[in-house]
């Protein structure tokens, strides 16, 4: 039925199978507000920061019904890659979860285990938001229809890439570019257009995390920090992007007007 998480994970899906990307804006400041005025500027989908972002449990709730009021599809990035915070953040009604500091296949199953209901998973069944949102009471739905995207971004991770590539029942792979630039000995920032000889290394292990998500039939996501780094990795093959943090979004624009104001 139209309007609800169902049919928004529909569209990301369908956009998928035709080839397209979605774009979607990282969401740390907690208010229901600036998630809901993504999704009406035109957002795929907006990420709930749960790990790094000001969102509590209870403003994570208001922000999801602001993103599907909006238009989007609300995801969360969890914490951990803990059962309890993963349905919980389903159960509250977010489309899909991103799970952080992946290191190997049995993180990723822990994570993919907690997103789907017995006989495929062992999530306990209580939707409390997610029946009313995703149309429909039935555990195959619930359960199947959640995202479950594991982040790329350790040197572990991209050791036993491959192993967490063929995990059953997970949907894609996340890259945090920061974490994993930290992990390859550079210093943390956001991928770049142009990442230069000295990140090569960061080059090379994005590339491998889209390989991998070929061969295994992934979605395979970057985290971007504004639309023309997007842009770019779009045209590279990656099909769920962030195209930016709401946080330094603000930040960068309301310093440069200042800047502007004070001719700077």
């Amino acid at each position: 039925m139209e309007g609800t998480l169902i049919s928004a994970g529909k569209r990301l899906r369908a956009k998928w199978e035709a080839g397209e990307p979605v774009f979607g804006l990282w969401a740390g400041i907690p208010t229901s507000l600036t998630t809901e005025l993504a999704g009406l500027a035109g957002y795929d989908f907006v990420s709930v920061d749960l790990q790094h972002g000001a969102a509590t449990e209870a403003t994570m709730v208001s922000m999801f019904q602001a993103a599907q009021a909006g238009g989007a599809v609300p995801l969360a990035r969890v914490a951990w890659n803990e059962p309890w915070l993963i349905m919980r953040a389903l159960d509250l009604g977010a489309g899909g979860v991103i799970l952080p500091l992946i290191d190997n296949a049995a993180a990723a199953a822990r994570g993919v285990d907690a997103c789907r209901y017995p006989p495929n998973g062992h999530r306990s069944y209580g939707p409390v938001r997610a029946e009313a949102f995703m149309g429909s009471a039935d555990p195959d739905v619930l359960g199947g229809d959640a995202l479950c995207l594991a982040m790329i971004e350790t040197r572990e991770g991209i050791d036993n890439l491959d192993e967490i590539a063929a995990t059953p029942g997970l949907d894609g792979l996340y890259i945090g570019p920061s974490d994993l630039s930290l992990a390859l000995g550079l210093p943390p920032r956001a991928v770049a257009v142009d990442p230069g000889e000295d990140r090569q290394a960061l080059a090379d292990a994005i590339e491998r995390v889209r390989e991998a998500c070929e061969a295994n039939g992934l979605i395979p996501g970057m985290h971007c920090a504004a639309g023309q780094a997007a842009a770019k990795y779009a045209n590279d093959g990656f099909k769920l992007l962030t195209v930016g943090v709401d946080t330094s979004l603000y930040k960068a624009t309301i310093r440069r007007e200042l800047d502007t104001a004070r001719g700077a």
